[in-house]
């Protein structure tokens, strides 16, 4: 399913030399289109990617995971600048789905654990001040709060690794006919995690779901059919999997790691 079809530059013709307005792919920006449910950022680290898809989060108002909303988070006061000079193409609009950059998924967890944390300490309050009925139902809907808490991402979610915390994240938060913003979901994955969330992306895709992502990894890269856009290039263009650096590069140190590491 493709929800969002396009963005557009709404050629309002911003005169700026701040960051974002002073980058080259924004000036030179005129539409992306949409076309297949998985569409790939790629490119250098500065090239702009990553920038877009914050627009495009702050522009369609997707919620966020760990982080603060989009409306009050400083560090994305650019993009939401950026997000009043695109226009926004729906074929059908969704509400459901999330924005994600990797470095917020601490946050995530962070806030995990400081809820369950209050939500004990409710409970242990509500025996004070509760007797009877009233404590029983008041208990009861705390430790419901903390048991849906805990069912979702487990008992304790910093005891696990990293990897397995985000991609238990992405288990328990994808639900189908969603619009999933994700800047580099790789950042904590093991490749062996990579290619259990290609097969997550499948499973969604399958069921009415959009993905546009901001990654460096081949693996993620591979998925099927998915548009890869280069924003190497000014304006981003559609690349093959083939034509990818980061491909051939992998591909060449993987082949003879030596040849590399002897220039180091």
């Amino acid at each position: 399913m493709i929800h969002l079809r396009a963005i557009a530059n709404k050629q309002l013709a911003k005169k700026s030399e701040s960051f974002p307005f002073n980058l080259s792919i924004v000036k030179s920006f005129k539409e992306i289109n949409f076309h297949s449910p998985v569409t790939f950022f790629v490119g250098e680290n500065g090239s702009g990617k990553s920038t877009f898809l914050e627009a495009i989060a702050a522009g369609v108002g997707s919620i966020t995971v760990g982080g603060e909303d989009i409306e009050r988070d400083k560090t994305l006061n650019s993009a939401r600048e950026l997000s009043t000079q695109l226009k926004f193409v729906w074929q059908k609009k969704t509400r459901r789905g999330f924005f994600l950059r990797a470095e917020d998924f601490f946050n995530f967890v962070r806030r995990m654990k400081t809820l369950s944390q209050e939500l004990d300490e409710q409970a242990l309050e509500y025996e004070q001040k509760f007797t009877g009925f009233g404590l029983e139902l008041a208990k009861r809907s705390a430790l419901a709060q903390k048991a849906a808490l805990t069912q979702k991402y487990g008992e304790e979610p910093d005891a696990y690794s990293h990897g397995e915390t985000f991609f238990k994240l992405f288990q328990s938060r994808f639900v189908p006919g969603g619009l999933y913003l994700l800047d580099e979901p790789e950042a904590a994955l093991s490749p062996l995690r990579q290619l259990a969330l290609l097969s997550l992306l499948k499973e969604m895709i399958n069921q009415d779901s959009q993905f546009i992502i901001a990654t460096h990894s081949p693996i993620l890269m591979a998925f099927p059919n998915a548009t890869i856009l280069s924003f190497d290039v000014c304006p981003p263009k559609e690349v093959s999997y083939q034509e990818l650096e980061q491909v051939s590069l992998t591909k060449a140190f993987l082949n003879n790691p030596q040849s590399f590491i002897r220039h180091l």
